[in-house]
């Protein structure tokens, strides 16, 4: 077995159970020339005086050399650990998740399972969906697939390790099954009384958002009556819970014609009247500022974009993309109506996220009440020594 061996003093963010090891904190490592340059072996991490800390999969192509299975000195990384981390992986989603079978089943560092996401759709005769995204668990996808498989009873399991993120692992990327039968193009879900046709196979992520699961509940709630505009619809998935909860018209944008034309069928398949939603093929930068021009307000607005910065690099690029929509977001909302915006961005703190709405409310001059903090749902736990497994944030706003 590989041991790695940190430099002094570097053992400090491990002794508080942060599971990365990175480069600069490695004396050095030491093993066969085979376990060297083998992605996703396991090692021993000690500090420089020798005391074990952990036991992490090694990456020699990663920023992230080293990624934590666990800092038990008498847990073996095994099949046991496998399968005793997807049982109460599952227990946990078994007792939080209410009213949908769409259910992130292992999410990731959260999980003990670092590097993995698993979501399931349709229950046992569904179908389960896998994102490998680090060189440990790629090392062990077949005990996972079958300790998956196992623990649900749904033997269809489908890989979407398609992310720019293997690429930095040394890992390429592949999709496919993996067991099973070859998913259709529509896997149906039901969620809190809605129906959705998905494609696990071509879909954003595994083919559904699953971590706005709660927030579209509130949306749902909250949308009698109202005319709501859906900026970033995708298929679909916010708009659909506005027309459950009684909105009187959704107007839903998206640059992506494919999503759109899913996000109809859904309505169709939830029996939705045609007359009250729109579906827009557009720019959502430049229609908001022609909305704007326009004289056009809503009850209702939601904000949901894409990842606008994908490494702390683009942070500067990203807040003021973040503003621009939420200022004219603002301006957009009538009185006492409601904005529900998100960021997925990893890179932008929930802080930071906040104080960017706070400008663009002052440069909107209008005045925002923050009425709910909002995050992904309870089958997205977030580990206290691991603050980066929080990227979805988002608040839901009174003018």
């Amino acid at each position: 077995m590989l041991t790695i061996t940190l430099k002094p003093g570097k053992e400090k963010s491990l002794l508080r159970r942060h599971p990365w090891v990175f480069p600069t904190a490695i004396e050095r490592v030491d093993g066969k020339r085979d376990e060297l340059n083998k992605p996703g072996a396991t090692a021993v991490v000690k500090a420089a005086d020798g005391r074990f800390l952990a036991r992490a999969a090694f990456s020699p192509a990663s920023q992230i050399r080293a990624r934590v299975w666990t800092f038990d000195e008498n847990e073996p990384v095994d099949h046991g650990m496998i399968k005793r981390r997807v049982q109460k992986a599952l227990a946990y989603r078994q007792a939080v998740v209410r009213d949908s079978d769409a259910i992130r089943l292992i999410f990731g560092e959260a999980d003990g399972f670092p590097g993995l996401v698993v979501d399931w759709y349709g229950g046992p005769s569904g179908q389960l969906v896998c994102q490998f995204q680090s060189a440990g668990v790629e090392a062990w996808k077949q005990p996972i697939v079958q300790a998956l498989i196992a623990a649900t009873g749904c033997p269809n399991v489908y890989e979407r390790s398609d992310a720019a993120v293997r690429e930095r692992e040394g890992l390429p990327q592949v999709t496919g099954v993996l067991a099973g039968a070859e998913p259709g193009d529509e896997t149906l879900v039901t969620e809190n009384g809605v129906r959705y046709a998905i494609n696990v196979k071509t879909g954003h992520k595994t083919g559904f958002y699953v971590d706005q699961r709660d927030n579209r509940k509130l949306v749902m709630d909250h949308a009698a009556g109202r005319d709501v505009l859906n900026c970033f619809c995708y298929t679909g998935g916010f708009s659909l819970a506005a027309l459950k909860g009684g909105a009187a018209h959704v107007t839903s944008v998206d640059s992506a014609g494919e999503a759109l034309a899913l996000a109809q069928r859904n309505q169709a398949l939830n029996d939705f009247a045609p007359e009250r939603a729109e579906w827009w093929d557009d720019d959502v930068f430049k229609l908001l500022r022609h909305l704007r021009d326009e004289g056009r307000t809503y009850d209702m607005i939601i904000l949901d974009p894409p990842k606008f910065a994908a490494s702390p690099q683009q942070v500067e690029r990203a807040a003021r993309a973040y503003k621009d929509i939420n200022l004219i977001g603002l301006q957009l909302l009538r009185e006492n109506g409601l904005l529900f915006t998100y960021s997925c961005s990893g890179a932008i703190s929930a802080d930071l996220f906040q104080k960017i709405i706070a400008g663009a409310a002052s440069d909107a001059k209008v005045d925002a009440r923050i009425l709910k903090r909002l995050s992904a749902g309870a089958d997205h736990p977030m580990c206290t020594n691991f603050p980066e497994g929080e990227y979805l944030k988002g608040l839901m706003l009174m003018r």
